[in-house]
């Protein structure tokens, strides 16, 4: 078997919100980049499979009904990209979901993996904090109580290497600890921010905890501290630098395949 014949799953965690444009665009970089080769989509959250197959959209599936379908088809090799910031929760329940299939697989490493993922990913934000040389670069995650939790302050000295101290990163919930940071940054002399969501897709916590109205959302907590902000519109999947991060890690799952 070549190895331009081996199929290639994304699989993502997944959204039910106008936030699965960023899934388009990363999917049309991944088949400019692998001609010929078949592309395919896993969604690993079953709450957002079980609402989409609510509405009747039966194209949701998760990354074994992919495989055993691929299996089915006479492929003895996949590779499983994943499509997630970090290697967190979701990331090893996906390792655990596909090592129970038959069908051999490569795994493709999430965004963060490697010393030059930091580094490449830095760059890829290079142009929006270069643009607002006056402002606080604030970056909010998820966070996650998983060990993974490490890379955003990992994130925060790269990129504070790279562009100073204005680099603030922070989380939604769980690691690392964020209830302070907007005192911090006032505290430092910044008037003027710049909030970045570092979440691949703008879903949920973009509208919920970063531009909501309640209190607590990241913005209302801005405007508290006398803080003027303004907000990238989009997840960091949207910017094609970080696309082609993914499709080199694909890249580096399609080379150790004995094929």
């Amino acid at each position: 078997m070549k190895k331009k014949q081996i199929p290639i799953v994304m699989a993502a965690f997944g959204t039910t919100s106008r936030a699965r444009e960023t899934y388009t665009a990363i999917d049309t970089q991944v088949r400019d980049a692998f001609p010929g080769q078949e592309i395919h989509w896993a969604f690993s959250s079953r709450l957002v499979k079980g609402l989409m197959q609510a509405k009747r959209d039966q194209s949701i599936k998760h990354p074994h009904q992919i495989l055993r379908q691929l299996q089915a088809q006479g492929h003895d090799w996949a590779v499983v990209q994943s499509v997630h910031l970090l290697g967190g929760h979701e990331f090893f329940r996906l390792l655990q979901e596909v090592q129970d299939e038959t069908i051999r697989t490569s795994i493709g490493m999430p965004l963060l993996t490697s010393p030059d993922d930091y580094l490449r990913c830095a760059t890829c934000l290079a142009p929006m904090i270069d643009s607002h040389p006056d402002k606080a670069i604030l970056l909010v995650g998820h966070g996650t109580d998983h060990p993974a939790w490490t890379a955003y302050p990992a994130l925060e000295q790269t990129l504070r290497k790279l562009f100073g101290d204005r680099i603030f990163v922070g989380a939604v919930e769980k690691f690392p600890p964020s209830d302070g940071l907007i005192a911090e940054i006032a505290a430092a002399g910044f008037r003027e921010a710049l909030l970045v969501p570092f979440l691949l897709v703008a879903g949920n916590h973009y509208r919920q905890d970063l531009m909501g109205k309640e209190a607590a959302s990241w913005i209302s907590r801005l405007r508290e501290a006398g803080i003027a902000f303004e907000v990238i519109p989009d997840g960091i999947g949207r910017l094609p630098c970080i696309g082609e991060i993914l499709c080199d890690h694909i890249r580096e799952a399609l080379e150790v395949i004995p094929v």
